[in-house]
């Protein structure tokens, strides 16, 4: 397809950004947005036809994902035609994976870019401006992208703070380490300035993200305590930050240190999303994860303890190369010993490159469809019944925005992240409030405002 060497952005300003995959490229994507309207004046929109510049913020932890975006790209080709000055980027893991390869594929495409280079993106819009050529940037160049973002947009009294990112636990089944490259954290200092930005901004909860978040490790302090339960500690004693919330952890590094910060911080929610993937320990040996069910059971044993009414929700992966039946019963038997108020639940997807991708795999779609179906309905059942269990009970709720089906009632979250929605007056957003739990709905809960007298 032929494109126009030379690309004019007009007056009119307007950038779409389409996300896929996790918080983390939903952060991304939040940075891209501010990156653009601080150098080029680009709006947010959310109609891809409106758009001057149009960014995928891609996903190839699963093939559909991938595969999502190539059919993004070909309707996105229709748009180019009839708006030749339309600029088309990709950026996240899979222009990482696929670097040159998309614009070959695609060849309308204007900017390729990764996770570790998404800074890049203004200067990258002017190299192809004045260029006509496509422009190719997937390097790792780590924390150099935080020191190059601009303040943040403070939307609402919630805000996700990047604290790590890549991972380095070669997990047999995952592209991260390949895509986002090896775990690095941000120095505490620049943690805590970005986070008190956000706090005299009107933020009063913070969620704390990283691939392995609690991973965390200061390595440019000379304070004896420089790891995650640390940092968390050094953000609870931040007058303005009311709540915080972390994701994603990892099994291997969720020390005594960190359930302990549980017990002794009453800011960090009761709330941890720590994914197992599987409750057999042969197929979590094949997927490399570095620990055993029992070993994952303790930590939530250890958890309980200090935190009986913690909530708990985790990741699967239905159909690992070489799942038997016996394995798949044993994922449901900790599911039954552990009671996950949640779960995100997939099928396994072979990804190029992964060693996990050269095993055999003699599993129908059918069995795995049915399997993961069974999981999903155990732990959907296991959320409602707790949902249930809050009906009556008083909840602390931050005021997040007005609910998405009655603009005349609000919405905002418990404790445990919950959703309720409950009638009251828009000057309460972005305030805590408690709210009596009335009833549930399918995902989400019912509540009234407490009266004080």
């Amino acid at each position: 397809m032929a494109f126009c060497p030379l690309l004019v952005i007009p007056l009119n300003k307007k950038v779409h950004i389409r996300t896929f995959g996790c918080q983390m490229n939903a952060y991304d994507s939040d940075k891209m947005a501010d990156l653009l309207y601080a150098s080029h004046g680009l709006e947010k929109t959310e109609h891809a036809e409106e758009a001057d510049v149009i960014v995928l913020n891609t996903c190839s932890v699963r093939e559909k994902a991938q595969e999502k975006v190539f059919s993004d790209l070909g309707r996105l080709a229709e748009l180019k035609r009839d708006k030749p000055g339309l600029v088309i980027a990709v950026g996240g893991c899979v222009a990482s994976q696929e670097g040159h390869a998309i614009v070959a594929r695609a060849p309308y495409v204007d900017l390729v870019f990764g996770p570790q280079t998404l800074h890049r993106l203004p200067a990258l819009l002017d190299a192809r401006r004045r260029s006509g050529t496509a422009q190719v940037d997937i390097s790792f160049p780590e924390i150099e992208k935080f020191d190059a973002l601009p303040p943040a947009r403070v939307e609402g009294p919630t805000a996700f703070v990047s604290i790590m990112e890549g991972c380095s636990k070669y997990c047999s089944f995952c592209v991260v380490p390949y895509t986002r490259g090896e775990e690095f954290s941000r120095p505490l200092p620049d943690v805590l300035r970005e986070i008190s930005d956000l706090a005299a901004r009107g933020v009063k909860e913070v969620t704390l993200l990283g691939q392995n978040v609690n991973a965390y490790l200061d390595l440019e302090s000379n304070a004896e305590d420089t790891d995650f339960a640390a940092l968390l500690e050094q953000v609870s004693a931040l007058p303005a930050i009311e709540r915080i919330r972390y994701t994603t952890s990892h099994p291997l590094e969720f020390t005594q240190r960190l359930i302990d910060a549980h017990a002794r911080l009453p800011k960090l929610v009761g709330q941890v999303h720590l994914p197992v993937q599987s409750g057999s320990d042969r197929i979590l040996a094949a997927m490399k994860r570095g620990y055993t069910a029992l070993e994952y059971k303790s930590i939530i044993c250890r958890l309980r303890e200090v935190c009986p009414q913690i909530s708990l929700s985790s990741d699967f992966i239905i159909g690992f190369p070489g799942e038997t039946e016996a394995d798949f019963n044993a994922t449901l038997q900790l599911i039954d010993v552990v009671g996950f108020d949640g779960s995100y639940g997939f099928i396994y997807s072979p990804r190029p490159g992964t060693p996990a991708a050269e095993l055999p795999d003699g599993l129908s779609e059918q069995v795995k469809l049915a399997r993961l179906q069974t999981l999903l309905a155990k732990t959907d059942a296991a959320a409602a019944r707790i949902s249930q269990a809050m009906v009556g009970t008083r909840q602390r709720v931050l005021v997040d925005g007005h609910a998405k089906r009655d603009t005349y009632e609000l919405r905002g979250r418990t404790d445990n992240n919950r959703v309720v929605n409950f009638p009251g007056q828009a000057r309460l957003i972005g305030q805590f409030v408690e709210v009596t739990i009335t009833a549930t709905a399918h995902y989400s809960l019912r509540g009234e405002i407490v009266i004080l007298s």
